[in-house]
């Protein structure tokens, strides 16, 4: 939804209410681009990326594949009245949206540029590292309410699970950050490490859509309209988690857990009934798993609510979110972007008061835990 073309004189804000938000989705970028983070960076980087800049897997690109139909692909009103681009500005974004919607932990997603899949792998784990020292000094330090994902290089197992073990016990971290469109479906051995990692230290994987793995973001080639675009991350995050369950990480992986992010939820009972049947007629392909698919995905993976899917029936949306367990969604605002959801606004009438606190903050607080860190300041 985009809030600048709403009515809102009706709407009471979250802010004035007594429940307190996590968002789960929070975009932030550096005000002056790689160039903000040349403080934070080698001086042999930074002369790299002066004069070479960051080369993408989609070598023909600079940005986002398909026109955005905002600029930036945000709100109108996102933009720092002081210049930057939107999610730049740390006081703008506390006075927009961390106070007018009662934001308790946000979890800072850095997707713009994540640096995790640049082609060249030892930048891409520079940049990662200057980007980590960046967060902490520049957002969660200033702002307590914040916490922030680690990035990782994905693309190198072997360094990445080297800087989750670096930031692992800093209170201001809460989880892993990796793209959907990776190089190779993500269940493969090239990312074990990340999962082990991961499961050793009792952080999440956070799974944002978007990412260039090198390839078309569709199974057939480049679609033509930005909406295809849109839709493909569901597809690509059912790709992406079909493969992690018959490569058999959780199985391999047991205190592994995984948070899809911003690529919508509908689409998860339906991919579990299919994965369901196809293993019940051909378990003997994948024996290192020991129970049906679904299990797996009830026991291991969280997702975010943003997109919300929003069913001309509205109960429809509550079948679903009954279906996936109310413990597994983490509420996400998607901010500063142009799809954003306002916490006011986002559940359909009927949901009782104990389960809108789980909701919107409990459940976060539970996945985000990290093994006893205190989180929300």
């Amino acid at each position: 939804m985009n809030v600048v073309v709403q009515d809102r004189t009706l709407i009471t804000p979250a802010g004035q209410t007594k429940l307190a938000i996590a968002d789960c989705d929070i975009h932030h970028s550096p005000a002056a681009g790689m160039k903000g983070l040349f403080p934070y960076m080698e001086k042999r980087w930074q002369d790299h990326l002066a004069a070479y800049g960051a080369l993408p897997r989609q070598a023909f690109q600079n940005g986002p594949a398909y026109p955005k139909s905002q600029p930036d692909a945000s709100r109108r009103d996102s933009w720092p009245p002081d210049g930057g681009r939107p999610g730049s500005s740390l006081a703008f974004m506390q006075k927009q949206h961390l106070a007018a919607h009662n934001i308790t932990l946000g979890v800072l997603a850095m997707i713009r540029p994540h640096p995790g899949s640049f082609q060249n792998g030892h930048l891409s784990d520079a940049v990662c590292q200057a980007m980590n020292r960046w967060q902490v000094a520049e957002w969660t330090q200033p702002e307590p309410r914040l916490k922030a994902s680690i990035l990782i290089p994905y693309e190198d197992g072997d360094a990445s699970a080297a800087e989750i073990e670096r930031w692992a016990d800093h209170s201001d971290y809460v989880q892993i950050l990796m793209l959907s469109r990776t190089a190779e479906p993500a269940g493969q051995k090239r990312y074990w490490p990340i999962y082990r990692a991961a499961a050793e230290t009792g952080l999440p994987v956070g799974i944002h859509a978007f990412g260039f793995g090198g390839y078309p973001v569709s199974g057939s080639g480049w679609p033509s309209f930005y909406m295809e675009d849109m839709v493909g991350h569901a597809q690509s995050s059912q790709t992406m988690l079909t493969s992690m369950v018959f490569e058999g990480i959780f199985e391999r992986f047991p205190g592994l857990k995984i948070v899809l992010i911003e690529s919508g939820f509908a689409w998860l009972p339906p991919l579990c009934w299919r994965l369901d049947k196809i293993w019940e007629r051909m378990r003997s392909e994948v024996p290192h798993l020991k129970r049906p698919p679904s299990e797996y995905i009830r026991e291991h993976v969280w997702v975010t609510t943003q997109p919300m899917e929003e069913p001309e029936k509205k109960a429809r949306v509550l079948e679903t979110m009954d279906w996936i367990g109310w413990d597994r969604l983490l509420f996400a605002t998607d901010y500063p972007h142009w799809d954003y959801d306002d916490p006011s606004q986002v559940l359909p009438p009927g949901v009782g008061e104990q389960r809108r606190r789980d909701f919107f903050l409990n459940n976060a607080w539970s996945v985000y835990s990290c093994g006893g860190k205190k989180l929300g300041g």
